[in-house]
């Protein structure tokens, strides 16, 4: 079996009431993409690092665009576009054709994720693929709902800063476990006891499966159920604003002595957060990926 594809030119005036008519004519889906999307004059309306300073367009649209809606292998596309311009009043579109050809969407999708070096000694491997690396410390994690795959440049931060540190027999809070990346990586680097809280149910579900499926016993707590306790180290990649607002919950969780690391920071954050942390840390030079930044400290 194979999909029809019919990809019509639209702004921003005309693409969602396009899309509509489609999905009521019969497309299977519709969908809407910036026209210039992956070029000089792609816009970001999504609050992308690079898109502070954006004024224009309005709130999720783009202003040239591409809808494309599916139908069965079967259907005409000359009639589709007629019956569109009818139910549309627009009275001409430029278009064009693709056809899908039935495969195996399952493993087109695994294409998508390879194993991810964090260091020599740090890899990130989907269930899916072979470690490239089997002496090095491999967690095994796949794409799913709570956030922490590994390739974001914020998870990638604290991973490298984990592999720099010492962590056999320290104690270790990752605060905002997601998928609890950050905590199946310390327990596997050597850290005693560790810890992950999150105030997403669905993200301890995901840490507890992902533990299990590394071998590794983390205890995983909703935020709002964690008793106190203080810890060697604590890790949280979480927004800044939260970073702000959690400053002095983050610092008592830590030991005199301790080390903090702090990410899901963009540069021009980064002096914000470090004046407010240096009330109880003594900060070190930030580290960078990209647009984001990693900041470490340790409690005095």
């Amino acid at each position: 079996m194979a999909w029809l594809l019919i990809k019509i030119d639209a702004n921003e005036n005309n693409a969602d009431a396009i899309s509509d008519a489609l999905m009521a004519i019969g497309a299977l889906s519709a969908s809407i993409e910036d026209a210039n999307a992956e070029t000089d004059a792609e816009q970001a309306i999504f609050g992308e690092p690079s898109s502070a300073d954006i004024q224009y367009p309005p709130p999720g649209i783009w202003q040239q665009n591409i809808v494309t809606a599916m139908f069965d292998e079967s259907a005409d596309a000359n009639q589709i576009i007629h019956t569109l311009c009818q139910e549309t009043g627009i009275a001409r579109f430029e278009f064009n054709t693709e056809l899908i050809a039935e495969q195996d969407w399952v493993r087109a999708t695994q294409a998508q994720f390879d194993p991810i070096k964090i260091a020599d000694s740090l890899w990130i491997v989907p269930t899916w693929h072979t470690a490239p690396n089997a002496g090095a410390v491999n967690i095994v994690l796949d794409p799913g709902l709570a956030f922490g795959t590994g390739s974001h440049p914020t998870t990638h931060l604290c991973l490298e800063w984990l592999t720099q540190q010492q962590l056999t027999s320290f104690s270790l809070l990752d605060y905002g476990c997601g998928s609890g990346i950050l905590a199946i990586a310390a327990k596997k680097l050597g850290a005693k006891h560790v810890v992950g809280v999150d105030i997403d149910a669905q993200a301890i579900i995901a840490s507890l499966y992902n533990a299990d499926q590394n071998q590794v016993s983390i205890e995983f707590f909703d935020a709002n159920q964690f008793s106190h306790q203080t810890f060697d180290v604590v890790v949280a990649n979480i927004l800044s604003s939260a970073l702000m607002v959690l400053a002095p919950a983050l610092a008592k969780y830590c030991k005199t002595g301790g080390q903090i690391a702090l990410s899901g920071i963009l540069a021009d954050q980064q002096n914000q957060l470090i004046a407010r942390y240096s009330e109880w840390f003594n900060m070190d030079a930030p580290s960078q990926k990209d647009a984001w930044i990693l900041l470490t400290g340790t409690k005095r």
